[in-house]
């Protein structure tokens, strides 16, 4: 989830609300047409009139795209005497989280939901929040604004940890209102399609890493954080170190794939990590990495909105579909529980297409 943080300031000797925000296309868009703000130079962030500034139509425009970081905003005289120093309960959960080792993107996620909720409860000290202020939080800001069920696990899953590891105090969730789980089939492309995807790169590293995904099975994180000693030639075997979950796990490697990545590494020979950005020593971007898939998605003229993890969908399915036994997928993926890896079972088009329709006998 991104941020946005909102404050008041002056501009032109006029008092403005600003919307401060990495530089985002989508976060662009929302400011400039939903909430009419406009660019200042100056003070390098997006603005509009305090008058013209209504903070429910904000929440609605940002709904599922951004938290807002109302932190900065100035409170009543009453709120002032029982302001949260929501930085400082951020900074010693972020600590902890980092000390139990958890992922960036895990610890990113957890400390927002924890400043929106603080924020949300700004005139009460933390020492008076209950689990009734939680549901509350839950029932009022969470569901009001249809964020997807496993959106909402984590808000909650943030809370509970916050409150019993930082706070000392337990959160009962019974009682919050939950949507129901969303069952949402994998998406998952052709072997055509993955073909063209594949070959559509003419840049060595750009095929090679695309094609690593999809004949592993990897996460993008998986394949980023690869480093040279981790692809095992003698063995036909790729290690992937500290994946989801801080587990290890081996992939089998073909020869076709084992000379690709040879192909690569006397063309490029990096030096620390198996694929390394412009700078020596320095590992691949994410968005590097997804702009790459987008250029070849784009390049190979298939119009589905098209993403890494689909790589890692189809390599599963299409094992499924060739006959690999559904308990060495899930050791292949790196699935915790084998109801993870069951949904490619809905999904295998040859399994499906088998299937004779009772009106085809009569």
């Amino acid at each position: 989830m991104k941020n946005v943080t909102v404050k008041i300031d002056r501009h032109r000797d006029e008092e403005v609300i600003c919307f401060i925000c990495e530089k985002d296309l989508q976060l662009i868009e929302i400011l400039k047409t939903k909430l009419n703000a406009h660019w200042s130079a100056t003070k390098k962030c997006w603005y509009l009139p305090i008058s013209q500034f209504n903070l429910n139509k904000a929440f609605e425009a940002f709904k599922s795209i951004a938290w807002l970081d109302l932190k900065n905003l100035p409170h009543t005289s009453n709120e002032d005497k029982y302001q949260i120093d929501t930085q400082q309960e951020k900074e010693r959960f972020e600590k902890w989280l980092k000390f139990r080792r958890y992922s960036p993107n895990t610890i990113k996620t957890y400390t927002d939901a924890l400043v929106v909720f603080l924020s949300y409860f700004d005139y009460k000290p933390v020492s008076e929040l209950s689990n009734d202020d939680v549901v509350l939080f839950v029932n009022q800001y969470i569901l009001k604004r249809k964020y997807s069920f496993s959106y909402q696990n984590q808000i909650v899953n943030a809370l509970k940890l916050y409150f019993r590891e930082i706070r000392k105090s337990k959160i009962e969730v019974e009682g919050l209102q939950r949507p129901r789980r969303e069952h949402k089939l994998p998406n998952v492309l052709s072997m055509d399609e993955v073909k063209a995807i594949l070959q559509a790169p003419t840049n060595v590293k750009h095929r090679t890493m695309l094609s690593l995904i999809y004949a592993c099975g990897l996460r993008r994180s998986e394949l980023l954080n690869l480093k040279i000693e981790d692809v095992d030639s003698k063995r036909h075997m790729l290690i992937i170190r500290n994946a989801k979950g801080y587990k290890d796990r081996q992939v089998p490697i073909s020869d076709k794939t084992i000379e690709m990545l040879r192909e690569y590494y006397k063309m490029y020979r990096p030096n620390v990590w198996l694929f390394e950005g412009q700078k020596e020593g320095e590992k691949y971007s994410e968005q590097s990495l997804q702009s790459v898939l987008k250029q070849a998605v784009s390049k190979s003229n298939i119009r589905k909105p098209v993403t890494l993890h689909w790589l890692r969908h189809s390599y599963a399915t299409h094992l499924l579909e060739s006959g690999t036994d559904l308990r060495f997928i899930q050791e292949l993926l790196g699935h915790k529980s084998s109801k993870t890896t069951e949904i490619y079972t809905h999904v295998t088009e040859k399994s499906l297409q088998k299937i004779i329709s009772p009106f085809d006998y009569l």
